[in-house]
């Protein structure tokens, strides 16, 4: 049996319904899967509900329900939610399932046989919240590094030798440049193992909800142990087939639960146990609002359904392209080193922007002209060069977004055709070549038509209805072989096009007078702020001398603390081409791990300058807060590293 393509997501803990941030990782994979498909790979795209955990039994109880009834009512909505997003998975593995309750304690046994579990006593702080194990030295004012309340915990548990792996975790790493993206979560994951590992407790006393320890049932497992087991539970391991599946080439998820759960005790217990790990993870980051992550817990949830019933409602678009622009929204902006923001603002730039204005619009255009010119029917033309060129480059780097699991860049690649196609329509002008009688005139019509058919290719991962639909109206099958996008044979000669049928209605942006249903709202009182002292009179400059500093936008792929200094910190930064290092006195507002991955403007025309002996070759531009610390600038959305400033 031929190796299947196999894609993974988190399961999702049955706490609550699904949102527009478990959306986003869901989405990711589909787009994977789908690509892959369209590749010619055969896919097993798998996903579902974590349902053993202490905080969904306490979930349950505070609904007053039956832990089971709970689980089962909140993983249907998860079933329900996905295909209504047109998310196609192959298979959906619940934890409370014999299939996987039998391989988590097989797991188990043989770690336990070749001596990685061990019995002893465990002290400590527990986040039930994340559901997560946590030193004193972890702890920020008293709470979990993600800001929930955690218990004091002592009990006789199982612990796994998670710290005799970090090595070939290490060595792991380093063999396998792919094994963690971005690579900024990848230095990490690195920093997280050198600080070194420690052994990991793997059970709870049974609270009458979980899967038993083997040969001992008043344990439980950990729930993040028993979850991670989900990926090979749904291969049928240790069942002959398994090989067929296993290992995963990619495993989506959130940043969130890279570092600690999928990037370190995932592979060690893969390791462990003898098997292969996946040949890719991908911690993207976040989808922020009111500049907090969007989160159940914090209440501040967009539920994707209903932002595209609202945008359905608001635009006139059908319901099945309302969904493809949530897809689109979420493709386009999917965030990889640094954090996203949602705002119901930016959602309808890029609806009016992107779908409305450049697709709608390229194929608005490309068909009414094509029943003025050449007779509503496809020309039996030759195709321009620079069409060609356009289409080929679209689709180059589409394939290298995707071979790096960048879904936006992928996003962004679709729609460059799209901009290429107006732009290209504007400047050679088929009705002043149809007024000339110039005989150019098929083969620009027919250049236009391609374009539009290799960008219904394109966005088919992202956008399957509206890429159905524009194949309706260009009167051809729908295009799901990759090879033949841009490929003559796609676009037959003589076929007749429909009339053009707009597919995304604009949104009138200037009515501001209704709230949008989608924008949380949160009463709170604003902490006031000390006033800041007036600065003095400034020196005014010629825009001549200004022109002399040049900034430019850069990305931070390394960061440590400066040995000897509690201000400053060393950051290895990338500008385009360029790699830098640039030490900056901010250590009091971030941690090297909140800088790995973020987007800074830097000033590259100082002169390098020694600090503490380390040498800076720039300087971050940074505001001041009213302590006196920094607040470093940063691109409103992602730029290309070594835009300039100005």
């Amino acid at each position: 049996m031929a190796k299947k393509y196999f894609i993974t997501t988190p399961i999702y803990y049955v706490n609550s319904v699904p949102h527009i941030g478990t959306a986003l990782t869901t989405l990711a994979a589909d787009v994977t899967a789908r690509y892959q498909k369209m590749r010619g790979r055969e896919v097993f795209f798998l996903t579902g509900t974590d349902e053993n955990g202490t905080k969904v039994k306490e979930a349950a109880e505070k609904a007053g329900k039956d832990p089971m009834a709970f689980v089962d009512e909140i993983s249907a909505k998860f079933r329900e939610i996905w295909p209504g997003l047109y998310i196609e998975f192959d298979d959906f593995i619940r934890t409370t399932e014999p299939r996987h309750f039998a391989t988590v304690q097989e797991f188990f046994r043989i770690l336990q046989s070749k001596g990685h579990i061990y019995s002893g006593t465990y002290e400590g702080w527990y986040d039930v919240g994340s559901e997560t194990f946590f030193k004193e030295t972890d702890l920020v004012d008293g709470k979990s590094p993600d800001g929930n309340e955690v218990r004091w915990v002592k009990e006789d548990n199982y612990f796994f030798r998670m710290s005799a792996f970090a090595d070939q975790l290490l060595a792991h790493i380093e063999a396998n440049p792919k094994f963690i993206l971005p690579e900024s979560r990848k230095n990490e994951v690195v920093s997280f193992i050198k600080q070194g590992l420690r052994d990991v407790c793997i059970s709870r006393t049974n609270p009458g909800w979980g899967i038993p320890v083997p040969g001992d049932e008043s344990q439980v497992v950990y729930v993040w142990f028993d979850a991670l087991i989900n990926y090979v539970a749904a291969t049928g391991w240790p069942k002959p087939g398994w090989e067929a599946y296993w290992p995963a080439e990619v495993e989506w998820m959130g940043k969130d639960i890279l570092t600690r759960f999928h990037a370190t005790l995932w592979p060690a217990m893969l390791m462990g146990v003898g098997l292969p790990l996946p040949e890719t993870l991908v911690g993207h980051s976040w989808l922020l609002m009111g500049g907090e992550k969007i989160s159940k817990s914090k209440g501040n949830v967009v539920a994707p359904l209903d932002l595209a019933k609202e945008l359905a409602e608001r635009s006139g678009c059908s319901d099945a392209v309302a969904i493809d622009a949530v897809r689109y929204y979420m493709a386009a902006i999917l965030p990889i080193e640094t954090d996203a923001v949602f705002t119901n603002d930016e959602f309808d730039r890029k609806y009016n922007n992107d779908l409305a204005n450049d697709l709608g619009n390229a194929l608005n255009r490309s068909l009414a002209m094509s029943h003025k010119f050449v007779g509503g029917a496809i020309p039996d033309a030759a195709v321009e060069a620079q069409a060609v060129e356009a289409v080929a480059l679209a689709k180059s780097r589409y394939e290298a977004a995707m071979a790096d699991f960048r879904v936006n860049d992928a996003a962004d690649a679709a729609l460059g055709v799209v901009r290429f196609l107006n732009k290209y329509i504007d400047t050679r002008a088929p009705w002043a070549l149809a007024k000339a009688g110039d005989p150019a005139l098929p083969s620009v019509m027919r250049s236009m038509l391609t374009c539009l058919r290799a960008a219904e290719g394109l966005i088919r991962p992202i956008m399957p209805k509206t890429a159905d639909e524009v194949a309706s109206q260009l009167g051809l099958p729908a295009l799901t072989d990759w090879d033949r996008i841009g490929d003559e044979s796609s676009l037959p000669a003589g076929v007749a096009l429909l009339q053009p049928k707009p597919i995304f209605p604009r949104l009138d942006l200037t009515k501001k007078d209704e709230p949008k249903k989608m924008e949380p709202t949160k009463t709170q009182t604003p902490t006031p702020k000390p006033a800041l002292t007036p600065d003095e009179p400034a020196i005014e400059i010629s825009i001549e001398e200004f022109a002399k500093v040049k900034l430019k936008v850069g990305r931070v792929l390394e960061a440590e603390p400066v040995e000897g200094s509690d201000k400053l910190v060393k950051l290895q930064v990338v500008i385009g081409s360029d790699r830098r290092q640039i030490v900056a006195g901010i250590r009091k507002n971030y941690t090297a791990e909140d800088l790995i991955g973020r987007q800074v403007i830097v000033c590259v025309n100082l002169k390098p300058a020694k600090l503490r002996g380390v040498e800076s070759q720039g300087m971050l531009l940074a505001a001041i807060d009213t302590d006196g610390g920094a607040i470093l600038l940063q691109p409103e959305r992602e730029a290309p590293e070594g835009a300039g400033v100005r």
